[in-house]
C-alpha cells in the first residue's frame, strides 16, 4: 500500500482544513515546495496536491505553488482542485504532473471524465468525497444523493487509474478513517481505490492495509503533527 504524503494549497500555503471547512485552515508552511522536498527526502514514492481554492474557484489558483513542487521534486505527483476541463488536464499533464484528479467533474460531466481516461491512458483519477455515503462536489460545498459506490461503479469500464476516497467527516479530525466504508468501496469496484481523511496513526495505515484490497492511503495533518513518522511508515508499510 502507497502513503501518498498530502500538500494541500490555500492561497500559495500548506494548510489542513478541518472537515473541509476553509475557514478551519491550519497553517504548516508558507513554502510548500520545501515541504515537497522533505517528504521526498523522507522517502515517500508520491506526494498528494490539492488545489484547495481551486477546489471552490473551479479553475486553478494554486499553480505557482504546484508548478513550484513539480521543479522541487522527482517523485511523481497528483493533483486535486478546479481541473474541470480537458484543457486544464492538458495543461497540468504538460506541465509534469503524473495524474490529475476529477472530483466535481464526475458528477457533472462523466461523459469528460472518459474522454480523459481515453487520452491519457494511467494519468486520470477520480476522487469521490462522501458525507455519510453521498457524494459532495465544489470543494465539498454541494451535496447530492449520488450514492459514493454507485459513482465509483459507474466508472468501472472507463479506464480510470485510481479512486480516491475521501470520508469527509472525518477530513483533518484525527479520528481515525472511515475503514468500513473506504474497504466496501474497495471491493465493489475493480478500481484501484486510495483512502483519505482521519488517518492519524500508524496504527490506521496498518488496518488499511490489512484489509487487502486498499491501495493507497492519504495522510496530512498527522504527517505535519508528528502523529506519523514518514520514513518509519513506509518502511512498515512495505515489510
Amino acid at each position: 500500500m502507497i502513503l501518498y504524503p498530502a500538500i494541500d494549497l490555500k492561497d500559495g500555503k500548506c494548510v489542513r482544513l478541518l472537515r473541509g471547512e476553509m475557514a478551519a485552515a491550519t497553517v504548516f508552511g508558507d513554502d510548500p515546495a520545501a515541504q515537497a522536498a522533505k517528504f521526498q527526502a523522507a522517502g515517500c514514492d508520491w506526494l498528494h496536491l490539492v488545489d484547495l481554492n481551486g477546489a471552490f474557484a473551479g479553475q486553478p489558483v494554486n499553480g505557482a505553488a504546484v508548478e513550484a513542487i513539480l521543479a522541487r521534486v522527482t517523485v511523481p505527483c497528483q493533483l486535486g482542485g478546479g481541473i474541470r476541463d480537458i484543457a486544464t488536464i492538458e495543461m497540468w499533464l504538460a506541465k509534469g504532473l503524473a495524474r490529475v484528479i476529477l472530483g466535481t467533474v464526475a458528477v457533472e460531466d462523466p461523459a469528460l471524465v472518459r474522454k480523459a481516461a481515453r487520452a491519457f491512458p494511467g494519468q486520470v483519477a477520480v476522487g469521490i468525497d462522501a458525507r455519510g455515503g453521498t457524494v459532495a462536489t465544489k470543494g465539498w460545498a454541494t451535496a447530492t444523493d449520488i450514492q459514493a459506490t454507485d459513482l465509483a461503479q459507474s466508472f468501472q469500464d472507463a479506464g480510470i487509474a485510481a479512486i480516491i476516497y475521501t470520508d469527509i467527516d472525518r477530513d483533518g479530525a484525527m479520528q481515525g478513517p472511515n475503514i468500513a466504508a473506504t474497504e466496501a468501496l474497495a471491493r465493489a469496484v475493480a478500481i484501484p481505490v486510495i483512502a483519505s481523511g482521519g488517518i492519524s496513526s500508524m496504527a490506521d495505515l496498518i488496518a488499511l492495509r490489512d484489509t487487502g484490497v486498499i491501495a493507497g492511503a492519504i495522510s496530512g495533518r498527522a504527517l505535519y503533527d508528528g502523529a506519523i513518522d514518514l520514513t518509519r511508515a513506509i518502511t512498515a508499510l512495505n515489510a
